[in-house]
């Protein structure tokens, strides 16, 4: 029985290097890299090629594997926030009081900033301009996040156990302070000790936490 050799040019899946062509990193690689070319240069400045290399691959890569730069985006952020979601889901599934709840928010908010200290560049960049990534940032993270909290928020204010202000106040008293995290220059010339290590950040975002909750909530007991 004769051999059938596979034609010479056969096509390749989407987003399959060609051949003599260096392999393709790993998806959780490609994600990571794609990070740091939207959160270094915004989403605006990072084309297709820039990308392409930046992981090595082919210009057409980012199209023929997620079908667009847009849909790259939004699996970029969707790696780095969907774990953090149904992490901040379960604090606010809690069986623990109002001011208990929003602490636990607050504290978890900065310490997934430590993780993924290129995301807080991305967010205050799309955070700042209107557009269709707003609305997916909001609707997917910001909104279900919020939307669950809100009751417990208007319930402790209403008892004077919180400052009572609204909504947008209070959303940017919690996420502002991140900057303490992601803008390590300026941290540097206020005094921020070097080198900045994995537990200097942890350190820095618990005295974040603490700071916030402490001053909307009264101090935690110790």
């Amino acid at each position: 029985m004769a051999v059938h050799e596979p034609a010479t040019g056969a096509a390749r899946g989407p987003g399959r290097p060609g051949a003599g062509a260096p392999p393709v990193p790993a998806e959780a690689e490609i994600l990571r890299r794609g990070m740091e070319a939207f959160a270094e240069l915004g989403y605006d400045r990072t084309s297709a090629r820039e990308l392409a290399r930046r992981l090595g691959v082919s210009h057409n890569f980012i199209n023929d594997r997620y079908g667009s730069k847009a849909s790259f985006w939004r699996a970029v952020v969707d790696a780095a926030l969907e774990g953090d979601q149904r992490e901040r889901e379960e604090l606010l599934d809690a069986d623990v009081d109002d001011a208990e709840r929003v602490r636990s928010v607050i504290v978890h908010f900065y310490q997934a900033a430590v993780e993924a200290p290129l995301l807080g560049r991305l967010l205050a960049d799309e955070f700042s301009r209107e557009s269709e990534r707003l609305d997916y940032l909001y609707d997917n993270y910001v909104a279900p996040t919020l939307d669950p909290l809100v009751p417990a928020v208007e319930r402790l204010m209403a008892a004077g156990r919180m400052p009572t202000v609204p909504m947008d106040v209070l959303f940017f008293a919690v996420i502002s302070p991140v900057a303490g995290l992601v803008q390590l220059p300026l941290a540097h010339r206020l005094g921020r000790a070097r080198p900045v290590t994995r537990e200097t950040q942890e350190r820095t975002a618990r005295e974040l936490a603490d700071l916030i909750a402490d001053g909307l909530l009264g101090r935690a007991p110790r």
